[in-house]
C-alpha cells in the first residue's frame, strides 16, 4: 500500500503537570491534544499526549506519525534538573588563581540575587546559593592569556592530566566545565584539555567556556559552562531516550527542540548546549501570542500563561519581544539569549498553606505537580492546591475535565481544604475559598505590575492573553483589576505553548566577541560578520532550507566606556552596512538605553563601545494556516449547559451563572457574566458585568463594562 504523504507537524510541550500536544498540516484545523505529565519519565506523557491528539484525528499514534514530516519539542528538563539538583557530579577546570570565581558570583549581589523581595528586604540575613560545583571539585591549572588572546604561559599539559585524573577518579565527577580566563579571544587552552579528558576518560561530558559562553564576564561565562556541564548528561539522555519512544510509535523524521529564545535546534545540537533549553516553553508560549496577536492585529500584548505550577508573563511591545537583561535559573546567572518571562509558583496545582508563625495564607510556591496531584484528582494528593479551590468555589466541573478523561472528587477535596485551612482560619469553606482565589489573583497582578508599571508601561494599552491550562479560571479578575483593553483566550489556551512550538523557526545563534569603538569603519564590522554568515548559510542549508527561506539578523552589544553591562542592540539598516546604517545603529543603541533607563540616561559624549557582534540565522519554517470562519448570530442558545452557583467577585460569593459548552459555541455568539465556558481542555470564567465573545478565530475575547 502507498504510503500517505508526511504533511503534518506534530508539537509537544511537558509542564510540571500536563504535556500538551499541537498537530497541523496546511488546509486542515488545528488539533489539540493533553495528557498528565508523567515524572520521572516524561518521554511517557509525550507519547500519551501525542495518542490523544492522534484519537481526536480518528488515528492511532503510529497512522499519525507514519504521515509526520517534523516533530517539535520543548521540556523542563533543564529547569528541573537545576531546580531539583538533581544533575551529573560536575567538575571545574579554570585558571590557576580564578577558583573562586563561582563561588564568589557577583560579591554582595550574589547574595540576594534570584531571591523573592521580602528576603531581598533583609539582605544581611541572606546567603549566596549553594554552587553546583562545590569548592572541592574546583581545580585551577597553569596557563594564561592576556585580555587580546595572546599566550602569556603555555597550558602544562602534565599538572593538567593530573587535575582530571583528580575529578574523574578521586570526585567521581560525570561531567567537567572548562572555564580559562580569556579564552573568549583564544580557545586554544580549553580545547587541549578537552583532547586531554578524552585520553583521560572519554565518557566524562565536557563543556568549553569557549563554546557554550564565548562573552567576556568571568563570573557569568563560568556559570553558563557550568550550568551546561550540569545539565548536559540528563539533557543528552532525556533527548535520547525520547527519541527511541518516538521510534517506537512509528515516527522516523527529524526532531527539534525550542529553545529559551524563541527558535528552533535539532536534537543532537540541543542535547550538546543543555543551557538553550532553560525556560523553552514559557518562550514558546510568548512565540504564540505574538503569532496570534499578528493574526489579530494585536502589536502590544501581555502574554499571561499559567498552568498547573507556575504563573509565567512576558510582554510584546509594539509587535517586538523582550529579552531578558540578566537571565537566571533558580539562582543562576548565565549567558544565554532568553525571551524575557517572569514568574512565581502560583499554578492550579500550587499548594495552599497557612504561614505557621502568622497565620497567613499562602499559594505555593510548592506545587503537587502531576503527580500526585491535586487532591481533586484522587492520585493520593493530600495537600489542599489551587485547583481544588476552584473546584470548590464551582468554576469546575467534576464530570468534564480534561474532557471527562479524570473525574474530580468534590468531597474528598471539601474535607482536606477545610480541615488544613478553613478550621485553622475560623471560617466557612466557601468563604476561605474565596479568600485563597483573591490571595492567587492579587499575586498575579503584582507580578505583571512587576513587568509594566515598574518599567514604565501602561498595561492600559496592551491586550492580555491568557493562556495555560489554569489562566482562563482568574483572568477575568486580574485582567479587570489591571484594566487592560480586552482579554483574549486562544482557541489553543491551554495547549498555546505548543502552538508556540509550531509558529517557531529554526533559529541558530552566532557571536563574536572583539571591543571597537563606536563609530567604527563599517568595512571593519562587515568583516567580522562574513565568517558568521557563510558558516550560518552553510548549516541552514544542510537542514533542507532554500536561500529564500533563509533570514539573518545582525545585532551588537554596546556600552557606554567604562560601563560593564551591554544592551544588545538590533541592527536596522541594510547589511552590509554602509556609514549611514553604523550612525543609525549608535542612535538605535541610545534609543535603546533611554527605554531601559530612563528619559535622558544616555550620553554619547562618554563614548560608546561595541563589544560583542551577534548573528541570528532563521531557517523559515511554515506557518500554521488558521482560517477566519463566518460570523453568526449572537445567540448562544445551543451551547447552553444550564445554570450553576459559582463565586462572582463583585458578589462577594456564590451565586447563579449560566454554563456554556465551548464545542457547540459558534463564531459570534457572545457570553453575559457571570458565566462560565467549559472546554475540553480549560474552563474561562466570565465574571459579572463581563461579556465574552467567540471571534472568527474561536477564541474567547472578553471584554470590560465601563
Amino acid at each position: 500500500m502507498k504510503e500517505k504523504t508526511r504533511r503534518y507537524i506534530v508539537a509537544t510541550d511537558v509542564g510540571g503537570t500536563c504535556t500538551d500536544t499541537i498537530v497541523f498540516a496546511e488546509g486542515e484545523p488545528v488539533h489539540i491534544g493533553k495528557a498528565l505529565s508523567t515524572p520521572p519519565n516524561f518521554g511517557e506523557g509525550v507519547i500519551n499526549s501525542v495518542r490523544s491528539c492522534a484519537a481526536t484525528m480518528g488515528l492511532s499514534i503510529e497512522e499519525l506519525f507514519r504521515q509526520t514530516q517534523l516533530f517539535v519539542h520543548g521540556s523542563t528538563v533543564v529547569d528541573n534538573t537545576v531546580l531539583t539538583r538533581d544533575g551529573a557530579v560536575t567538575g571545574l577546570v579554570t585558571t590557576a588563581g580564578f577558583e573562586d570565581t563561582l563561588l564568589v558570583t557577583r560579591g554582595a549581589y550574589g547574595r540576594w540575587a534570584g531571591l523573592p523581595e521580602d528576603e531581598i528586604k533583609h539582605p544581611v540575613m541572606t546567603e549566596r546559593a549553594a554552587p553546583l560545583v562545590p569548592a572541592d571539585r574546583i581545580c585551577g591549572v597553569a596557563e594564561r592569556m592576556d585580555y587580546k588572546g595572546a599566550v602569556v604561559r603555555e597550558l602544562d599539559e602534565a599538572a593538567t592530566e593530573k587535575a582530571l585524573r583528580h575529578l574523574v577518579d578521586k570526585k567521581g565527577v560525570e561531567a567537567i566545565a572548562v572555564c580559562f580566563l580569556w579564552s573568549v579571544f583564544n580557545p586554544a587552552h580549553e580545547r587541549r584539555v578537552r583532547d586531554i579528558l578524552r585520553r583521560v576518560n572519554p565518557a566524562v561530558f565536557v563543556t568549553l567556556s569557549s563554546e557554550i559562553a564565548p562573552v567576556p564576564g568571568e563570573y557569568e561565562r563560568t556559570s553558563t559552562t557550568v550550568i551546561n556541564a550540569y545539565a548536559g548528561r540528563i539533557t543528552q539522555s532525556y533527548l535520547n531516550g525520547l527519541q527511541s519512544l518516538l521510534s517506537g510509535a512509528g515516527y522516523s523524521g527529524p526532531v527539534m527542540i525550542m529553545q529559551g529564545y524563541g527558535g528552533l535546534l535539532p536534537a543532537k545540537e540541543a542535547s550538546e548546549r543543555a543551557v538553550g533549553l532553560i525556560e523553552c516553553g514559557p518562550a514558546a508560549g510568548v512565540i504564540g501570542a505574538k503569532f496570534l496577536g499578528e493574526i489579530m492585529g494585536d502589536k502590544d500584548i501581555i502574554a499571561a500563561d499559567m498552568g498547573g505550577t507556575t504563573f509565567k508573563v512576558g510582554v510584546i511591545q509594539d509587535g517586538e519581544i523582550e529579552y531578558a537583561r540578566e537571565p537566571m535559573v533558580d539562582r543562576f546567572h548565565y549567558v544565554a539569549p532568553k525571551i524575557e518571562v517572569v514568574s512565581i509558583g502560583a499554578g492550579g496545582g500550587s499548594i495552599v498553606s497557612l504561614d505557621p508563625k502568622t497565620n497567613t495564607p499562602l499559594v505555593g510556591p510548592r506545587s503537587a505537580g502531576a503527580r500526585p496531584g491535586p487532591v481533586c484528582y484522587g492520585q493520593g494528593g493530600t495537600e489542599p492546591t489551587l485547583t481544588d479551590v476552584l473546584l470548590l468555589i464551582g468554576y469546575m466541573d467534576p464530570n468534564t475535565f480534561l474532557g471527562g478523561s479524570i473525574k474530580l472528587d468534590v468531597e474528598n477535596a471539601r474535607r482536606v481544604f477545610k480541615s488544613k485551612i478553613a478550621d485553622p482560619l475560623g471560617m466557612p469553606v466557601e468563604e476561605a475559598a474565596f479568600g485563597i482565589y483573591r490571595v492567587a489573583c492579587a499575586q498575579i497582578t503584582d507580578l505583571i505590575h512587576e513587568i509594566t508599571v515598574e518599567r514604565g508601561l501602561d498595561p492600559r494599552d496592551f491586550v492580555l492573553h491568557a493562556f495555560g491550562g489554569t489562566c482562563g479560571l482568574l483572568c477575568g479578575v486580574f485582567g479587570q483589576e489591571l484594566s487592560v483593553r480586552r482579554v483574549v483566550v486562544p482557541y489553543t489556551a491551554s495547549v498555546n505553548c505548543a502552538f508556540g512550538l509550531v509558529a517557531a523557526d529554526i533559529v541558530h545563534e552566532y557571536s563574536a566577541t572583539k571591543v571597537l569603538p563606536a563609530p567604527t569603519p563599517a568595512a571593519e564590522i562587515n568583516a567580522i560578520y562574513a565568517p558568521m554568515i557563510e558558516r550560518a548559510k552553510r548549516e541552514l542549508a544542510s537542514e533542507g532550507f532554500a536561500a529564500d527561506r533563509i533570514q539573518l539578523n545582525w545585532s551588537v552589544d554596546f556600552r557606554y566606556s567604562r560601563q560593564v553591562h551591554e544592551v544588545t542592540t538590533p541592527v536596522r539598516a541594510a547589511t552590509p552596512l554602509d556609514e549611514a546604517g553604523v550612525k543609525r545603529l549608535m542612535d538605535d543603541f541610545e534609543a535603546l538605553y533611554e527605554r531601559k533607563y530612563g528619559r535622558g540616561s544616555a550620553y554619547r559624549d562618554a563614548g560608546m563601545e561595541m563589544t560583542s557582534f551577534r548573528l541570528t540565522a532563521r531557517g523559515l519554517m511554515a506557518r500554521p494556516s488558521i482560517e477566519k470562519e463566518k460570523l453568526g448570530g449572537a445567540a448562544p442558545d445551543g451551547a447552553r449547559m444550564g445554570r450553576r452557583k459559582v463565586f462572582v467577585d463583585a458578589a462577594n460569593g456564590m451565586a447563579e451563572a449560566e454554563i456554556y459548552d465551548f464545542t457547540k459555541l459558534a463564531p459570534g455568539n457572545v457570553m453575559r457574566g457571570p458565566a462560565v465556558i467549559h472546554t475540553p481542555i480549560t474552563t474561562i470564567v466570565l465574571q459579572a458585568r463581563q461579556t465574552g465573545r467567540m471571534d472568527a478565530y474561536r477564541n474567547i475575547v472578553i471584554e470590560f463594562a465601563g
